[in-house]
């Protein structure tokens, strides 16, 4: 073959492969752009950096939130055993005070709340059960309380108007609450200046009750600070009772 001849194949081989080769590696290149922003991808979209490090999920045992006979509730006796206006004093809950009564059941606390701070104020009646929330309207009207309003709350979330409140109670409720850290920081987002936060429970493992230092801890860990704790809510002292404040 002529050495012309063979210089001109040579030349056509060359530019056939030399475009292939630029395209291999541009595929290269690009897979391994496309690798190292994986490998920098920030967190799914709504967790901070913070949460992933100490989140607010709870997840031990808790008690199945009650849905049976209101009536229960209602035991003549129990203003005396719990001795609700004592409770209502340390929580500073006076004539223009307005309160949350945070799992409100048949709305026991809420109507005593209601004719202690007078039309001035707002009692706010917050559960997750809707039938019970229809159960507590109908009871306001009936007993003339035009002062509670009802709220259909989340178990992360009581949906509580911002600075509303001056006092919260949550009365055999805690060890019912899901998600307890998440719906206490909102709950720290309806309070007013001084406003105070009391929770009344039994001491168990989450079916009946929760320990109360599981409490103080969580309750902390939400942004809140105890100011004082009381046993005189039963006569066994089974049950405790804790008042915290908004941390600093």
């Amino acid at each position: 073959m002529p050495r012309l001849l063979r210089y001109f194949l040579l030349f056509n081989l060359l530019l056939l492969i030399c475009p292939l080769a630029l395209i291999g590696c541009a595929s290269v290149t690009e897979r391994a752009t496309q690798s190292t922003l994986a490998s920098a991808s920030p967190a799914p979209s709504g967790i901070t950096e913070c949460e992933q490090e100490a989140p607010d999920t709870i997840t031990r045992p808790t008690g199945k939130p009650y849905t049976g006979d209101l009536s229960t509730f209602e035991d003549p006796e129990r203003d005396q055993k719990l001795q609700v206006n004592r409770v209502m004093d340390i929580l500073k809950i006076k004539e223009g005070s307005s309160v949350a009564d945070i799992g409100a059941g048949s709305g026991w606390f809420t109507v005593r709340a209601a004719r202690r701070v007078g039309t001035g104020a707002a009692v706010y009646a917050v559960d997750i059960n809707r039938d019970y929330l229809d159960y507590i309207d109908k009871r306001a009207k009936r007993e003339g309380l035009a002062n509670i309003r009802v709220i259909q709350g989340k178990d992360n979330d009581p949906l509580l108007p911002e600075k509303s409140v001056d006092a919260v109670l949550l009365m055999k409720t805690y060890h019912e609450v899901a998600q307890p850290i998440q719906l206490l920081k909102r709950t720290r987002n309806a309070m007013r200046a001084g406003a105070l936060l009391g929770i009344i429970d039994r001491n168990g493992n989450g079916d009946h009750g929760i320990d109360k230092d599981v409490v103080i801890k969580e309750v902390t860990r939400a942004g809140f600070v105890l100011l004082d704790q009381h046993d005189f809510v039963k006569p066994d002292r089974a049950d405790y009772f804790l008042v915290f404040r908004v941390g600093p």
